[in-house]
């Protein structure tokens, strides 16, 4: 699907030549009109004669992006991945779960699945809050981590937190492992996927 377009955008009667990039959850309009328009906030979608139509606000828009007009209504109106879905969390799987879940989303989400065990696991979710918390599940979940499984490291969003994005990645890789997806988990949390390079 073409996910940029430069086209005229008619934003409640006045028309400019923009770019507009279609996002995970949001549309970019770039050029004469700089905008950014979650999906959470687009109304009435609709497509036809090569045109997107929707409100926000209650003003009417218009662009014209041509035949990817209908796949672009359908990709602002889909509802969301869940949470356990962005996770790979089905009835199927077996998640071992390493530190204390103290997010309900998460919680949800590890309830989808076949089971909670520390045994053969499919999946590791670990809850890591602290540089040590980090190492000790990198240590834990080693042999099932060479075996191939993948590991969600799940630590909190913002500044002024012991753990960060940039230090679980700097140790991960520091030990072979790469980055293969990241995910929100909440409003509080967010995840990133690891595997050793060799199953990647």
């Amino acid at each position: 699907m073409g996910r940029e377009a430069i086209c005229n955008c008619d934003w409640g009667g006045t028309v400019v030549g923009v770019k507009a990039l279609l996002e995970t959850s949001e549309i970019i309009l770039r050029g004469a009109m700089h905008k950014r328009i979650p999906f959470s906030e687009i109304k009435n979608v609709n497509a036809g004669a090569d045109r997107l139509c929707f409100t926000v606000a209650g003003e009417p828009v218009q662009l014209v992006i041509g035949p990817a007009a209908e796949k672009w209504a359908t990709a602002i109106t889909k509802p969301p991945p869940t949470l356990s879905r962005k996770l790979g969390i089905t009835e199927t799987t077996v998640v071992r779960v390493i530190g204390e879940v103290c997010d309900e989303a998460l919680d949800e989400a590890l309830a989808k699945a076949a089971a909670i065990a520390s045994k053969n696991p499919n999946l590791i979710i670990a809850c890591v809050d602290s540089p040590e918390s980090l190492h000790a599940a990198l240590r834990d979940s080693k042999a099932q981590l060479m075996r191939g499984v993948p590991v969600w490291m799940v630590y909190a969003k913002g500044k002024g937190h012991a753990i960060d994005e940039t230090a679980i990645r700097s140790l991960l890789r520091d030990n072979g492992m790469i980055d293969t997806k990241v995910a929100s988990v909440s409003a509080k949390y967010m995840a990133l996927r690891f595997v050793y390079r060799k199953f990647d």
